[in-house]
């Protein structure tokens, strides 16, 4: 009996270690992409993604600030360029290389880290004159068009999985996504509720407003500013 108990425990043991062995084994495939080698080398057919978003992943003319936002808003902007659901002509390949897990690795890897200093600094004065910070804060109710910070949070810093941060974003970004949405070429929002919005924006609120929103402080998600 003792023998057979004995005989029962090695086997149990060499079964643990294989089933351990093989989820070391397999680690390298689920895992195919360093998420900082992704960022600021890139793979043989994957461009380093500091190459459009900044090395401090800050974001740069019309490219996002990934730096500090949230992951689960990231991964799903990914999941809808690899599906059609959003469109750009860079992002689209991108996402389509990348594999599930890849995904993550590389949307947590920005979540974590810190935004540019020079993106967290002090709150311009306010200034009730001008036109981009009334469109923000007060929005234009006659027009049907309620104040950004409702959603986005104040000054923009972005508030759980749907409403991402603007703040400290470049203007040329939220210019070019508030274009999209008014011309139909970007639909991936809760609701179509930047569908609606941004088609009661004029070429001069966007303007202001983007404006505004890319002088705001950011801060990290779920972070302190």
């Amino acid at each position: 009996m003792t023998d057979c108990r004995e005989n029962l425990m090695r086997g149990k043991n060499l079964l643990a270690s294989g089933a351990l062995l093989l989820g070391v084994l397999a680690l390298p495939s689920a895992w195919a992409i360093d998420p900082a080698t992704l960022a600021n080398a890139g793979t043989g057919t994957i461009a380093a993604c500091a190459s459009c978003h900044g090395k401090d992943g800050g974001g740069q003319a019309s490219f996002p600030r990934l730096a500090g936002m949230n992951a689960t808003y990231l991964l799903k902007q990914l999941g809808d360029f690899d599906s059609g659901a959003r469109s750009n002509a860079v992002m689209q390949p991108i996402a389509k290389a990348l594999s599930p897990e890849d995904r993550v690795a590389i949307t947590s890897y920005y979540a974590e880290m810190p935004v540019p200093a020079a993106q967290t600094g002090p709150a311009p004065a306010p200034d009730p004159d001008r036109p981009g910070e009334k469109l923000a804060l007060l929005g234009k109710w006659n027009d049907g068009i309620p104040a950004c910070v409702q959603c986005h949070g104040p000054g923009g810093i972005g508030i759980g999985d749907a409403f991402p941060a603007i703040a400290a974003q470049p203007a040329g970004y939220i210019t070019a996504q508030l274009r999209a949405w008014q011309a139909g070429t970007r639909k991936n929002d809760p609701i179509e509720l930047m569908r609606h919005l941004s088609a009661k924006l004029s070429a001069s609120d966007i303007k202001a407003v983007s404006e505004w929103f890319s002088r705001q402080p950011a801060t990290a998600a779920g972070g302190s500013r």
